[in-house]
């Protein structure tokens, strides 16, 4: 039976979390942004239906189905930092009596499941990290370089114009966001969960990121994982589109530096390839999740 649940915190807030399927295994998903919601994964119910496996996932402080403090207040300001999301994700855990159970994190969700892995890894089977590497260096490496392939050097000029000027409203500028947004983050939006208005926290997003996912200013420049990677022993899978924002370099070396990974990219799919191509995503995951219940995974 589905099942929707509002947790409460030990800091009063209140997180709303859901649980689809029903089985066995136990798989919880972490969604991005920051400042996104667990509706991205909505499509997990119908794509390992009948698999036995339970999917939960939840809202995150200050997305939109849970409480939203006021994050410009003194306040609240101390929860804007990973170490609370990584420490919330463990409550959420607790609260949901989970154990040996599968993590998933997407994107902001996957930064968050390698810090959860080397914080609390005792508590996981294995971990699944989809569109996300391991600094964000590399990441704006490399998104700069994919909008420099798909623009002209003088349209790349106004878009960094803009920039400097904190103009984000300009229509050229919103329109050249919107042709990178339709070959690297969302290459198949009708298949998505769409909302008639934005259900992004733009407090959380811009603090942690910038105002777009091509304009990497935000706190997560200064978040370096590759010296810690190393310390993930548990069963991993590296997942990744194809026209993904996230370098696939960077996730082959990755898979490198992790012993017991696998690395998966997925054909015709962006930074939400659950998304654009679920049926490859999908049959991935699950055979990944099969594979370690079996005791015969390998890379």
């Amino acid at each position: 039976m589905d099942q929707t649940r509002i947790v409460t915190l030990d800091n009063g807030f209140h997180l709303f979390t859901r649980k689809v399927n029903e089985g066995p295994i136990k798989l919880l998903c972490v969604h991005g942004g920051p400042g996104d919601n667990h509706e991205d994964f909505d499509n997990f119910k119908a794509g390992l239906a009948g698999k036995g496996v339970e999917v939960y996932s939840y809202d995150q402080l200050g997305s939109y189905w849970s409480d939203q403090p006021d994050f410009s207040k003194e306040e609240n300001r101390k929860y804007l930092k990973i170490d609370y999301f990584v420490d919330e994700l463990e409550e959420v855990r607790q609260k949901l009596g989970l154990e040996n159970f599968y993590l998933l994190g997407h994107s902001w969700g996957g930064l968050l499941a390698q810090e959860y892995a080397v914080k609390y890894g005792q508590h996981l089977k294995a971990v699944v990290i989809e569109s996300m590497i391991d600094n964000l260096d590399e990441y704006t490496v490399n998104i700069n370089r994919e909008r420099e392939e798909m623009f002209t050097s003088a349209q790349v000029e106004y878009m960094h114009e803009c920039e400097a000027s904190e103009n984000f409203d300009d229509a050229m500028y919103k329109e050249l966001v919107a042709k990178l947004y339709s070959v690297y983050l969302i290459r198949h939006p009708e298949n998505a969960t769409r909302h008639v208005v934005s259900t992004t926290n733009t407090q959380i997003y811009n603090y942690f990121q910038g105002n777009n996912e091509f304009m990497m200013v935000g706190k997560l420049t200064e978040w370096d994982f590759r010296d810690r990677l190393g310390q993930i022993t548990l069963p991993t899978l590296l997942t990744v589109g194809e026209f993904d924002t996230m370098p696939l370099d960077a996730v082959r070396r990755m898979h490198r530096t992790l012993k017991n990974s696998r690395m998966v990219v997925t054909p015709d799919g962006g930074h939400c390839h659950h998304v654009d191509n679920p049926d490859a995503f999908f049959s991935s995951l699950y055979k990944f999740i099969s594979d370690v219940e079996a005791g015969k995974f390998a890379k």
